[in-house]
C-alpha cells in the first residue's frame, strides 16, 4: 500500500533522517522524496511516498508513534495519506461550462483519479452535461436575498457526501465564508487572468483595452479575499493588436482548461502545501 506524507516545520538538523529512519523501522520503501527550505522564514517543507506491505501497514500504529516520536519533538504540521483512497470532489458550476466539459472528460478517461458525487450550480445549463456524464446534479438558485439558504443548502449537501474538496470550474458567484471555513485550503477556484494583474469579473476585457502581449490563467485556493488566495498553476498565451476581446476569450478559455486540471490534478497527488498565503508546488 503507498501512503503520502506531508511535513512543514521549523527548519532544523536531522529531520529528513529521522523521517526516513521511522519510515525504515515501519518496514516501508521510499520511492520518492522532495523537501524545500524557505530560507527567509525558516520553515523546512518535504513530501514523502512510501510503499508498506500489508502485514506491515497499520495506519493508526504509525499515527500514534509518529506524533509521539517526531511530531512533538520537531513540532511538525504534518498529514498522511492512502495512495488507495480516491478524494471526493464537488464541482461548481454556472453557465460556462468549457471547463466542466474538460474536468468531466478527465475523469471519466481515468486521468483524474477522484470520485465526484455531484455537480451544483446556480443555472439549469449544465444539467444535460452531468446527465452525459451519469453525475447527480443540483440546481440551486442564488440571489443577494437567498446567500444565506443557498449556502446552507449546499454545505449540507458537501456534509452528506463526505467531499474532500471543492472546485469552482467558472462558477461565477463568491463564495463565502461559510463554505470557505469549512474547506480551507480545499476550495479550487480558476480565474481568467495572469493574477494579481486584471483581477475581477471582466479582465479579458480590462487587458484588452490596456494594450497587453500576453494574456494568462490562475488557478488557487479560495481565501475570503476575492482573487487573492494562494496559487497553484499559472499560464499564459500571447495575444497582439490584431486580436479582439472574442480572440482574447478565446484563447484564454483554452488556458484556463488547462490551468484548472493541473491544479486539480496537484492537489489530488498531495503536491501542493499551503504558508503565509503561497504555495510549495511538489514536483
Amino acid at each position: 500500500m503507498k501512503s503520502t506524507l506531508l511535513i512543514n516545520c521549523p527548519d532544523q538538523k536531522g529531520i529528513i533522517s529521522s523521517v526516513t529512519s521511522f519510515i525504515q523501522q515501519k518496514e516501508g520503501n521510499i520511492v520518492y522524496l522532495d523537501q524545500h527550505v524557505d530560507k527567509e522564514l525558516g520553515v523546512f517543507f518535504m513530501r514523502l511516498e512510501s510503499e508498506f506491505t500489508e502485514e506491515s501497514d497499520s495506519s493508526n500504529d504509525f499515527k500514534e508513534e509518529f506524533e509521539v516520536t517526531l511530531a512533538k519533538p520537531y513540532q511538525l504540521i504534518w498529514s498522511l495519506h492512502q495512495g488507495d483512497v480516491k478524494p471526493r470532489m464537488a464541482i461548481y458550476v454556472s453557465k460556462y461550462n468549457h471547463c466542466l466539459y474538460d474536468l468531466l472528460s478527465r475523469y471519466k478517461s481515468g486521468e483524474l483519479e477522484v470520485e465526484i458525487p455531484f455537480i451544483i450550480s446556480n443555472h439549469e445549463q449544465a444539467k444535460n452535461i452531468a446527465s452525459q456524464f451519469e453525475i447527480p446534479f443540483y440546481h440551486i438558485p442564488i440571489s443577494k436575498e437567498t446567500k444565506v439558504e443557498a449556502e446552507a443548502e449546499q454545505l449540507k449537501l458537501l456534509k452528506s457526501h463526505r467531499i474532500d474538496f471543492i472546485v469552482l470550474a467558472r462558477y461565477m458567484q463568491i463564495v463565502s465564508r461559510t463554505i470557505i471555513d469549512y474547506f480551507p485550503n480545499k476550495i479550487i477556484n480558476i480565474h481568467h487572468s495572469f493574477l494579481p494583474a486584471f483581477a475581477g469579473a471582466r479582465p479579458y476585457h480590462a487587458a484588452f483595452e490596456r494594450g497587453v502581449k500576453i494574456i494568462g490563467a490562475t488557478s488557487h485556493y479560495v481565501t475570503e479575499d476575492l482573487d487573492a488566495g494562494p496559487i497553484i498553476e499559472q499560464d499564459v498565451t500571447t495575444v497582439s493588436h490584431s486580436h479582439q476581446v472574442k480572440d482574447f476569450i478565446a484563447k484564454g478559455r483554452d488556458l484556463e482548461k488547462i490551468v484548472l486540471s493541473r491544479a486539480v490534478e496537484l492537489h489530488v497527488k498531495r503536491k501542493t502545501m499551503v504558508y503565509n498565503n503561497k504555495t510549495v508546488i511538489f514536483s
